[in-house]
């Protein structure tokens, strides 16, 4: 059976960074405790999920070992975006005993944090489920770890809203004060970034005319109640593309789903995550 990626990674040397800043804390002059081990003895190890979860993370989890031992062997019974069970034998590992103990912590946060990330979404993307409404993430994301995360996402099911400040134009309350209103943040952005999407934020009904009349490209509803978010679908009534932000959970989203917003964005996704519980399990040859 073949397990072939679902979903793009970001490139090696963006895992490459991701992973050396994370062994740089880590392993610092070295392990201490690796050199107890024979210097060339070999071990073979099984990864095990313990839990239902989406799996996400596996070049991280894969790179982590090359980087210890370039001619490790791992044979994967699964891939990212795929759910496994309790119980489910994710992986198996042949290699360089010393290389296979200093890389698992490493090896193991980033495949639990991305899985919890997967997880998390797929989540959210079941209770939208049945609606034209897609989940987005935002920029909480864990410091440092914004591409992984957001590569999580997408194996839960869900979309990226935008990667950082450089590639969208989002207009919220601070901008509009600063710039002097809805009309002029917009054409400012227009004329400085005309390629760039340009959504702005909205607290009310006026705001949301006013944005309307800007020719935004999205239309950000901030903490609208379930009775004002209905009536901000029909008064749009399609001609701009609305997204929900603010007071999203669990138990709201479906609702909120159901006013017919194209979008709707959850920084839970990336921020209130559980690791997944994984186990490695070493057998010296």
């Amino acid at each position: 059976m073949s397990f072939a990626p679902l979903f793009d990674a970001p490139t090696a040397a963006q895992i490459s960074d991701d992973i050396e800043r994370a062994f740089a804390e880590d392993l610092g002059s070295g392990d201490a405790t690796a050199e107890l081990l024979p210097a060339q003895g070999r071990a073979q190890a099984e990864l095990t999920c313990r839990e239902s979860a989406v799996v996400a993370g596996i070049p991280w989890f894969e790179a982590c070992f090359r980087r210890m031992d370039p001619d490790v062997s791992i044979h994967w019974h699964t891939a990212d975006g795929h759910r496994v069970e309790p119980g489910t034998v994710i992986c198996r590992l042949s290699g360089r005993a010393r290389a296979l103990v200093s890389a698992e912590r490493t090896a193991l946060n980033f495949l639990q944090l991305l899985s919890g990330t997967a997880t998390q979404t797929a989540r959210y993307v079941a209770a939208v489920q049945g609606t034209n409404t897609r989940l987005l993430d935002t920029r909480k994301t864990v410091p440092g770890m914004r591409l992984a995360q957001k590569y999580a996402v997408r194996c839960g099911g869900g979309h990226n809203q935008r990667m950082g400040l450089y590639d969208a134009i989002l207009v919220k309350e601070n901008h509009i004060i600063a710039a002097g209103g809805i009309a002029a943040a917009v054409e400012a952005g227009r004329r400085l970034h005309p390629t760039l999407m340009l959504e702005v934020e909205v607290e009310n009904l006026d705001e949301l005319a006013q944005a309307i009349d800007a020719g935004v490209d999205r239309i950000m509803l901030d903490n609208f109640s379930l009775p004002l978010m209905t009536e901000a679908v029909a008064l749009t009534a399609g001609r701009v593309p609305l997204e929900v932000s603010g007071n999203v959970d669990l138990e709201t989203i479906a609702a909120f789903a159901g006013t017919g917003v194209d979008f709707i964005s959850v920084g839970a996704l990336t921020k209130h995550v559980r690791a997944v519980d994984l186990s490695l399990r070493l057998r010296l040859d």
